[in-house]
């Protein structure tokens, strides 16, 4: 590939009118810095500082992240809902965007500011109730984010061309967070000290990204505030629910899109939550855990733009599968690290990189065009109800990553310490975390195109 290739040209302003202006774009794009942020840091560390720092046993911990993220699931339909009446009512999803940006740093700072001298049950009731929080906070913005493409365009080449342009920041936050969180929690020698500067500027620099995003949060033209759907003053909580199962029950193309992109993000949540293991015990480095973060992350960064041009050659959906299966191959090799640990494996884990801004770009530019194709067959839709459907999926993808990870270290007899305790972990529990990095991601993936080949919308159908 070639450096022009690899590194495309800002988006440029066009006299077509259904090309968006590049403010549009990077303002958008722009909340992806807040939303790889948070997907990013907590999914890799968060387990690790459970279990290696307030000494919390693995099982336990992955309960604790488990529940947050189900309640994370229970409130996102209702939050769609709640945007959805935004948009009617206001023009715009702004509000929920606005109030999210601004809790959330306070709220992260706080799951990473535990003592850990009040002992291992009440550190994990206290990252129990502080990241549920947290949680809360992202997914008042995370929903109202989904939802805006299908509002921002209607054309389904500039559908990608945005989602393009998001993953690639994407990619640069998840760079940005997975290498520089962890080189921020080394800063000042200690880890407790040093977990809470983490999560102080972390949480700033998430909020910055969607603060920005909040600004382009208003329809592209006034049709999209026509066609939202009319606010009903006695809709409850039973309502809010309907709504997004309806759309649920009723898109056939957003059935499988949702079931494949849910097994993948539990595939990619298992890994996430495994790396800093695998540098530790693997790699016998906790530094290992940003060499790990270049290798996947920076062969990302550049081919997102190239499965862009792929998807406008070959279909959405087939440049998609392709990406997964790249991905499911890549990945199943590292476990060779059981017969032969070293860094060879950031080889595959460079190769699983280039098919993670796949995995992560075409599917969230296929959404929009599910949300327009159910407006088209079954009249103005709701497109707060298919995000936070989306993103309550997408959270049990993640949350049942680290879930699986906390099984496999407990069935596999991982020894849990805090921070002033070295520990040898056994043979058993090493080859554990090999197998989460490796060998059960690939199954998944694998697992994910049988869904993938149950969505049967084409450019055609869109573009009609």
């Amino acid at each position: 590939m070639t450096s022009n290739a690899a590194v495309p040209p800002a988006p440029a302003a066009s006299a077509s009118p259904t090309r968006l202006r590049a403010r549009t774009v990077w303002g958008y794009a722009a909340g992806s810095l807040g939303t790889g942020g948070f997907a990013t840091l907590p999914g890799l560390v968060l387990t690790y500082y459970l279990t290696d720092s307030l000494g919390v046993a693995a099982l336990a911990a992955g309960i604790v992240i488990a529940v947050a993220k189900v309640w994370d699931v229970i409130i996102d339909p209702v939050i769609g809902a709640l945007t959805d009446r935004d948009l009617a009512r206001h023009g715009s999803r702004r509000r929920l965007m606005l109030i999210g940006a601004l809790a959330l740093p306070v709220l992260f700072a706080l799951t990473f500011a535990v003592p850990p001298s009040l002992g291992p049950v009440v550190g994990a009731i206290w990252v129990l109730i502080a990241f549920t929080a947290t949680a809360t906070a992202f997914s008042l913005f995370q929903v109202p984010y989904i939802a805006l493409p299908a509002e921002l365009t209607p054309d389904y080449d500039e559908r990608t061309r945005l989602l393009t342009w998001r993953v690639v920041v994407l990619t640069v936050a998840i760079l940005l967070f997975g290498a520089g969180g962890p080189a921020l929690r080394r800063v000042t020698g200690d880890p407790v000290t040093g977990y809470l500067v983490m999560g102080i500027v972390a949480g700033l620099v998430i909020a910055i990204g969607m603060l920005v995003a909040v600004a382009v949060a208003k329809p592209a033209t006034p049709a999209a505030q026509a066609d939202a759907a009319e606010p009903r003053p006695s809709a409850g909580l039973k309502e809010h629910y309907t709504e997004g199962l309806a759309a649920l029950r009723r898109s056939i193309p957003f059935r499988a899109l949702l079931g494949t992109f849910v097994l993948q993000a539990l595939a990619t949540g298992l890994m996430l939550a495994g790396a800093q293991y695998v540098a530790t015990w693997v790699l016998h480095s906790e530094a290992a855990i940003e060499l790990l973060f270049i290798a996947l992350i920076a062969p990302a960064l550049l081919a997102a733009p190239a499965w862009g041009a792929l998807a406008r050659r070959i279909g959405k959906e087939r440049a998609f599968a392709i990406a997964s299966v790249v991905f499911a191959l890549a990945s199943l090799s590292i476990a060779g690290a059981l017969w032969v640990p070293g860094e060879w494996i950031y080889l595959p884990v460079g190769i699983a990189g280039i098919a993670y801004a796949g995995m992560q770009s075409l599917p969230m530019a296929m959404l929009p065009d599910v949300i327009s194709h159910d407006e088209r067959v079954s009249g103005p839709g709701r497109a707060g109800a298919f995000s936070g459907v989306w993103t309550a999926g997408e959270t049990i993808g993640f949350a049942l990553g680290a879930t699986v990870l906390s099984i496999i270290l407990a069935s596999t007899g991982y020894i849990s310490s805090t921070a002033a305790e070295e520990v040898v972990q056994p043979d058993a529990a090493v080859a554990g975390i090999v197998i989460s990095f490796s060998v059960a991601p690939a199954l998944l993936i694998a697992a994910s195109l049988a869904t993938l080949a149950r969505y049967r919308l084409r450019r055609v159908d869109i573009s009609a």
